[in-house]
């Protein structure tokens, strides 16, 4: 006989991701397995794993991480070890059915904003990627200094509001009919009724 054991799954997450692209990968992997386990569909979390890491890419390359165990030029007491720098990456799931996908840094220079690169630009499209992909998104000031850009996706007809579906099918595709072109498919290429 089975013993099964029933697992809340979680509607947030907060990691500390390590200040540099080893952290991006981490990130990436642990909220796409958890929010898979919690249910999300798989078009929703390839847009927040896209989000959350375009948010951690700009944030290691624009910002200061926050150091968890004392200042930068600190060091740990009788370990000789320099202070570990990471900044922190979450997620959560609302009564509203949004997910909010967040990054907290230690600031940078400038504020973030969305860029208009050129064509062989090699960087800039990040905002823009997050502006397109998301509902909402924006920047905060938290406590000492440091700073957390969000990006808030809806879990409810994700596809649709992404890509123009044509309300009005012709009626051969609308009932499922395949569709034929009235041209031969070539050699090599056989009709797919012959197939069958």
């Amino acid at each position: 006989m089975a013993l099964v054991v029933a697992q809340e799954v979680p509607t947030s997450s907060i990691m500390a991701v390590p200040h540099g692209p080893v952290g991006v990968g981490m990130a990436r992997r642990r909220m796409r397995e958890e929010l898979l386990a919690s249910g999300v569909q798989d078009t929703v979390v390839d847009d927040a794993v896209l989000i959350l890491s375009e948010l951690l890419s700009n944030s290691c390359r624009h910002a200061r991480p926050i150091y968890e165990n004392g200042a930068p030029d600190s060091v740990t007491a009788g370990q000789g070890d320099a202070p570990s720098a990471s900044i922190r990456a979450s997620w959560r799931i609302d009564a509203q059915g949004r997910l909010t996908v967040s990054v907290t840094d230690g600031g940078g220079p400038t504020r973030p904003l969305p860029a208009t690169p050129s064509v062989t630009a090699r960087g800039g499209r990040g905002l823009a990627i997050i502006r397109s992909l998301a509902k909402d998104w924006g920047v905060r000031d938290t406590a000492a200094g440091e700073v957390t850009v969000w990006a808030a996706l809806s879990l409810h007809d994700a596809f649709a509001t992404r890509v123009e579906l044509t309300p009005d099918l012709p009626p051969s595709l609308a009932a499922g009919a395949p569709v034929r072109t009235g041209r031969p498919l070539g050699p090599g290429f056989p009709d797919l009724d012959e197939l069958v």
